[in-house]
């Protein structure tokens, strides 16, 4: 199935994907892991959440981490272009018959609430409290030293419902997968900020949250924190990798926080501001799409997720399956 001509005027206008906030169990196991191993900055705690924010972002945070009972994902925010266009976004997503509010959020302007196609929730704002920089603070850096976050993937019971809604918002698609036999859609990867992927969309049970990615100055971060999570206990928190993606050429490594929430160390990807840039396709069963060096990911990176806090789930329409580590 082909994918959709890009919108390039959309009915408001997204700038990026922003921050996401978890569920955790363990307020402290998880403060733990995200300060001392991955090394994001606190910008603000208390007893029940705690702000995060990577090294190179002014923004006051892009992982928020609220104590629950039961580990998920309450919101994926995104940044848009104006005040004026979380009007525009409230239209809209009235006109679809989705259900819409605003609500409050430290340290945010006025935030709309809604949700996608699938009843994933999703966030829109535009004014956050800015930090001064602390990207020239060395002695600040530690753990993998990121730099900023840089996508979400999404588990999708249907990619082409994905890729078709996201687009008409103004989400381009770079690179996707397609299943040879039915031609749907196994996976795509779409972007507002000119990078490979804002947001990705993974064939599967959902809507979950397959991962959330943070972009590192090299590779050789990556092996660094492999080396301090072997030896701080976290040894089997480690997924997937390292290896680099034949999709976005990017160097990765999937790790597990302290909930079971998975995290893609990430960098050395490319450029895609270009509006008329050709979508890149991959078939389903090319070991390369993988893992350019050829070997494949473990059964768990294609069945655990995430899920969105009061939101049901259904299984993939699409029943190809890729290519699976023994």
């Amino acid at each position: 199935m082909p994918i959709p001509a890009p919108v390039l005027n959309p009915p408001f206008n997204i700038i990026r994907l922003s921050h996401v906030e978890f569920g955790v169990i363990n307020l402290a196991a998880s403060r733990k892991f995200y300060t001392e191993i991955l090394g994001l900055q606190i910008t603000d705690e208390d007893e029940d959440t705690i702000y995060l924010r990577a090294m190179e972002e002014r923004g006051h945070h892009c992982l928020v981490l609220k104590k629950k009972p039961e580990a998920g994902i309450d919101y994926l925010s995104y940044k848009v272009f104006s005040e004026d266009e979380l009007d525009k976004a409230e239209a809209y997503f009235t006109g679809l018959g989705h259900k819409v509010e605003w609500v409050t959020r430290p340290f945010q302007g006025r935030t709309l609430r809604t949700h996608d196609c699938f009843g994933a929730p999703m966030e829109f704002y535009f004014k956050m409290d800015r930090l001064a920089p602390i990207h020239q603070q060395y002695a600040l850096y530690r753990g993998v030293k990121p730099l900023r976050i840089d996508h979400f993937n999404c588990f999708a019971p249907n990619v082409d419902t994905a890729v078709e809604f996201y687009g008409k918002l103004g989400f381009r698609v770079t690179e996707y997968t397609e299943d040879e036999e039915t031609g749907a859609l196994w996976a795509a990867w779409t972007h507002r900020k000119g990078g490979v992927h804002d947001i990705a969309f993974t064939n599967g049970h959902g809507p979950r949250l397959h991962h959330t990615a943070f972009w590192v100055p090299t590779p050789l971060n990556i092996i660094d924190l492999l080396d301090l999570m072997a030896t701080t206990g976290y040894v089997g928190n480690i997924e997937r990798g390292p290896g680099r993606h034949g999709i976005s050429n990017a160097f990765f490594l999937y790790i597990l926080d302290p909930d079971g929430h998975r995290i893609e160390i990430y960098c050395s990807d490319y450029q895609t501001v270009d509006p008329d840039l050709e979508a890149i396709k991959w078939d389903l069963k090319d070991p390369q799409r993988q893992t350019l060096w050829g070997a494949p990911a473990p059964r768990s990176w294609f069945e655990h997720g995430s899920t969105f806090t009061g939101v049901g789930t259904r299984d993939a329409d699409l029943k190809a399956s890729p290519i699976i580590a023994p």
